[in-house]
């Protein structure tokens, strides 16, 4: 080997070593720095004309383990959806107060049914009236108040999916920059592996937001896709958009996320992702808080009907002299028909003595009114000429109403032997006219309608509905029309229409015990059904299909802030109906007592009545009282944020072990540094006296020539 060979060898080795020890200098002085990963510089012998002509540093890389970072992306992703789901159901559950307090919501539906029980026992006290009449608006101004605060939780949520999605843009954008910072440094035998150290940051934070795959590139840096392939970056990067709804209510349609790949292909992003905080956002905001949301008010609606059934079967000392009922969302023809039973409508005076009285019996297709027959058509006109003027009936926009004349009082009660029942409601509590509590919506979807009634709605008006998926992601808008036919069947055919309905999806099926319109969807899971638009008015009530129906789980979850009592009761206590109407008293006879209480037992046992609970939310409903519903909604709503917490602690802990492994593996070793800088430094001391000893060759020929 010549001496030039032998100077060059030892010139290699000393580069080299210069390149190790700043290599490990770099790693020692990163030791303590959060995402740095230990640098490796690849050392390969050279070799000339066969025969090696020293070493060469190849190349400088991170010392990342694929699989561990994979593992650690993908942990971090689900930490990061447990953990937002978490901390948004604790807001929720937080809103109801606690359930083994004595001051939470549910404590106060048995509060509010205690205090008529208190009145019962002195329905003559004013304190203990008024007692009661504070409990039960407590009780409906604490469920607005909570059915406001869901809404501001998904407002939140929807705000922060925005603010997710900004960042997830700027994130992509630095990613791909970083890309061609490290493909031209792989190109020119650079040194990238300070890009790479901020790259594996940046995908860091981007896995929290998303579930993302990342794989190496020939040409170095990396690529990046949804956990369902979507390429988000490597060749160029994607775009994320959304436009975020402003201010949230209950039946608010959430705009699209959609991705646009570095290819210039369009796709909602939510059907590719199932992992992240923008994942546990959008659960939180489009399932679990309107399930909650749902579930109350349902309740709340059950709360309100049971002590309206119970407040529409007793009237006050003196009677009220007007009786206005709810907007039954019909006409009166299609209302009437389907009635059973005996009810009576009178007029009483101040001391509750009967002025005048209408019998009305309902047969099979037949009305008599103090033994006339009329017809539904006829109602109006035959039960005010059987009243003589004492009183008189009305229906205008859906609502009817009864006033008397003068000082009289109004009362309409049910034959005890052979009540009045439609759907399971006497007369005056389907039309609402004595209820205690109000709503400014329909909230009662029990309509009594069959596929025969006239729907009233106006041929060509549409309504538009959306289908979503399991993920989230939107499958289909539909707009359909109201057809020529006047029958509810006719409305149910173009609703199903597999052309231009929802027959592809399933099927409205109109229930024939109560008139309840329920969805039959073909597939399971069941794609969710909202209303974006609907231009339908129903004549006479004015009403919506939505809101005659309560199409959609939006519809049903607004009536939780629509509740309140009825402002004439709530400013004079007296009118509160505690006494019960004697039947069998005939004009002349006194039919109301001062001092009677039998009806605020009525009103006390109210919660503990089976009730016809729909399906709500995750709940299939069914028979079961209001005080019974709203334990086990505390129960469901505490179980839940537990089952979340355990998640959450179980996401994290996961993510912390795989952090932990991947730091173990990727992460600084002083005791291994100090090894490696020993061995250059003697690396780097050797090929210096290899050059020293060349040198001393060289002065020894010099001076022998």
């Amino acid at each position: 080997m010549s001496l030039n060979a032998i100077m060059n060898t030892a010139n290699s080795g000393l580069t080299a070593a210069q390149t190790q020890l700043r290599v490990v200098s770099d790693n020692v002085s990163n030791v303590n720095t959060p995402g740095y990963v230990r640098k490796i510089a690849e050392q390969q012998t050279l070799v000339s004309m066969g025969v090696g002509s020293g070493v060469e540093v190849a190349r400088i890389r991170l010392a990342t383990d694929r699989f561990l970072q994979a593992a650690s992306f993908n942990a971090g992703a689900d930490a990061a959806r447990q953990s937002v789901r978490y901390e948004l159901y604790d807001r929720l559950q937080g809103l109801f107060g606690d359930p083994g307090g004595d001051n939470g919501f549910f404590q106060g539906v048995d509060k509010a049914f205690a205090a008529f029980a208190a009145a019962a026992e002195d329905p003559a006290s004013s304190p203990r009236r008024q007692e009661a009449l504070f409990r039960t608006q407590a009780l409906f101004d604490e469920g607005n108040r909570i059915a406001g605060q869901i809404q501001a939780v998904r407002e939140d949520a929807d705000g922060r999916i925005q603010s997710a999605v900004d960042q997830a843009n700027s994130l992509l954008q630095q990613i791909e920059a970083l890309n061609i910072e490290i493909a031209r440094s792989s190109a020119v035998g650079g040194d990238g592996s300070g890009a790479e150290t901020a790259q594996a940051a940046l995908i860091g934070q981007l896995s929290e937001l998303m579930d993302v795959r990342v794989s190496t590139r020939s040409v170095g840096g990396v690529s990046i896709r949804t956990g369902a392939g979507v390429l988000l970056a490597g060749e160029g990067h994607a775009t994320l958009e959304y436009n975020r709804a402003g201010t949230v209510n209950a039946e608010t349609a959430f705009n699209e996320i959609w991705v646009t790949e570095p290819r210039g292909q369009k796709r909602p992003l939510l059907e590719s992702i199932t992992s992240g905080e923008i994942k546990g956002l959008v659960e939180t905001r489009d399932i679990e808080a309107p399930q909650v949301a749902e579930r109350l008010a349902e309740l709340l609606t059950r709360v309100a009907d049971e002590l309206n059934r119970a407040h529409n079967a007793n009237s006050s000392v003196p009677a009220p002299t007007s009786l206005t009922g709810r907007n039954v969302g019909q006409s009166l023809e299609a209302a009437l028909t389907g009635f059973t039973g005996n009810t009576a409508v009178a007029v009483t005076n101040t001391s509750g003595q009967v002025q005048a009285r209408a019998d009305i019996v309902f047969g099979a297709g037949t009305i008599t009114i103090n033994g006339t027959a009329t017809t539904p058509a006829g109602f109006l006109a035959t039960l005010n000429a059987e009243l003589g003027g004492a009183a008189t009936a009305s229906f205008s926009n859906g609502v009817l109403s009864l006033s008397a004349t003068g000082t009289n009082g109004v009362v309409v009660a049910d034959d005890p032997s052979n009540p009045s029942n439609k759907i399971g409601r006497g007369f005056s509590h389907f039309f609402g006219l004595n209820d205690l509590i109000t709503s400014d919506r329909p909230a009662i979807y029990q309509t009594g309608l069959t596929t025969s009634s006239p729907h009233g709605f106006t041929p060509g008006e549409t309504m538009t509905l959306r289908f979503t998926g399991e993920t989230g992601a939107k499958i289909r808008d539909l707009s359909v029309a109201i057809p020529a036919g006047g029958t509810v069947g006719d409305l149910l055919t173009a609703l199903n229409d597999p052309a231009t309905g929802v027959g592809r999806f399933g099927s409205f099926v109109l229930d024939s015990t109560d008139g309840t319109l329920r969805f039959n969807a073909l597939n399971t899971p069941a794609p969710r059904i909202s209303v974006l638009e609907d231009r339908t008015t129903q004549v006479p009530s004015g009403v919506s299909i939505t809101e005659l129906f309560g199409i959609g789980g939006g519809v049903r979850a607004s009536r939780g802030d629509g509740f309140s009592m009825r402002t004439d009761i709530r400013q004079s206590p007296s009118l509160l109906g505690l006494a019960r109407f004697d039947f069998a008293a005939g004009v002349g006879a006194t039919a109301l007592t001062s001092g009677d209480g039998r009806g605020a037992l009525g009103l006390a046992d109210a919660g503990q009545v089976n009730a016809a609970f729909q399906s709500a939310g995750d709940s299939l409903g069914g028979q079961i009282s209001a005080s019974r519903y709203a334990s086990e909604l505390a129960g469901d709503i505490g179980g839940r944020a537990a089952l979340t917490k355990t998640a959450m602690d179980s996401a994290v802990a996961l993510h912390s072990e795989a952090a932990a492994r991947q730091r173990a593996e990727e992460g600084v070793n002083l005791d291994e540094e100090l090894v490696l800088m020993t061995t250059y430094q003697q690396a780097f001391n050797a090929s210096a006296r290899l050059i020293q000893a060349a040198r001393d060759l060289y002065d020894i020929l010099l001076g022998m020539v």
